[in-house]
């Protein structure tokens, strides 16, 4: 089944019962059970038809073992770090989104959890931060904000060598373009808020795992902890992802044209795409997906002339957030990665002058206007 056939027919397409071609949503907190422990489910946390349905939609898009549906894609990554012990140590992408950074460094720390950020761009890197106590490689790629590359195939060869888990976030790329899972990856993890979602209407996290080990692992926490993604948002997840395909290819030729306008204009210093030949690591993500994505970041020198563009823009809006049908934009420094102090910022080439923006599906040559007035 190719991967747009599969986006709409992959899971459970449709209710059995009746046969309806869009998976009911169902409210209900509990189940009858014809017996004691006869039952198909039995409370909503445990599972739900609706969230059984994305999950086994994820699963399938993913090339996994199973997939699990979350209330977002933070909730989704602290119950994946749930899978380790105290003590453990987890090394993990630099560049990485300002949430994740925030609830590793400031909150899992505190159940005596270990991390070290590094460069995964380099192997040699990742090799050198292994320590006796390391059970997991967290890897984002491309990154947020400065959509580094990370090999992906390379790390999985690593981490079976040390017998790490390897866990993915595919957020960026999502599985239109990336399946990190038959490249090697253990886990993978999306904030499904972006672009698997794609309409700015719900906040979810999924995870797809490689095992059943570990989907019964994992199963365990979700229902312990209680994280779950309710049947409203499963639906409209469900239904974001059949789109997803066409979704991506538009966003990927509409970015395309906005990245070589950018590229030409005297006020942008830098433009980072891994679409671009000269961007680092663009042989490497040429071999390990299928698409560029829809995401660019862009120098404009310093944070006056950054907050000029944002607050001129019309069809660009700024928010938080990405991968949605409407273009947006936004400052890094001051909003995604606030969280991340600012000399670490420095250090990782954030700088206060960078713009990143989310390509949606307005026609490009507005989009490009609207981009061209703002920097004037």
């Amino acid at each position: 089944m190719r991967k747009k056939t599969q986006l709409i027919h992959g899971g459970i397409a449709r209710d059995k019962h009746t046969g309806a071609v869009s998976v009911p949503i169902y409210h209900s907190s509990t189940f009858k059970q014809e017996g004691v422990g006869n039952f198909v489910y039995e409370y909503a946390r445990t599972g739900n038809p609706t969230r059984e349905a994305v999950e086994a939609l994820i699963g399938d898009i993913e090339g996994g073992y199973r997939g699990f549906a979350f209330g977002s894609g933070m909730a989704a990554i602290t119950s994946v770090m749930m899978l380790l012990s105290a003590g453990d140590h987890v090394i993990i992408t630099d560049d990485v989104y300002g949430g994740t950074f925030r609830v590793m460094s400031k909150v899992l720390t505190r159940f005596n959890l270990e991390f070290t950020f590094v460069n995964t761009s380099s192997i040699e890197d990742i090799e050198k931060a292994i320590q006796p106590n390391t059970k997991a490689i967290y890897v984002e790629t491309p990154t947020n904000p400065l959509l580094k590359i990370t090999d992906i195939e390379a790390v999985s060869t690593l981490a079976k060598a040390y017998e790490l888990l390897f866990i993915v976030d595919n957020t960026f790329s999502t599985p239109y373009w990336q399946n990190p899972i038959e490249l090697g990856a253990n886990i993978v993890l999306h904030s499904a808020t972006k672009y698997l979602g794609g309409h700015s209407d719900v906040v979810a996290g999924l995870v797809v795992v490689d095992s059943e080990e570990l989907g019964q692992q994992l199963h365990f926490i979700q229902n312990s902890v209680g994280g779950i993604l309710g049947p409203q948002d499963s639906w409209l997840l469900i239904r974001g992802i059949r789109t997803l395909g066409i979704r991506m290819e538009e966003i990927e030729e509409n970015t395309k044209h906005i990245v070589d306008f950018l590229l030409q204009h005297d006020a942008v210093s830098k433009v980072y795409y891994p679409g671009l030949v000269n961007h680092k690591g663009h042989d490497i993500h040429k071999k390990q997906a299928r698409g560029f994505g829809g995401m660019i970041s862009f120098d404009v020198g310093s944070t006056e002339k950054a907050e000029d563009l944002l607050r001129r823009t019309k069809y660009f809006t700024l928010a938080e957030s990405l991968g949605a049908v409407e273009s947006l934009i936004s400052l890094p420094a001051k909003m995604t990665h606030a969280s991340i102090p600012a000399e670490r910022r420095a250090e990782l080439g954030i700088t206060d002058g960078l713009v990143r923006i989310s390509v949606g599906l307005e026609d490009v040559e507005d989009l490009i206007e609207d981009l061209a007035q703002a920097l004037k």
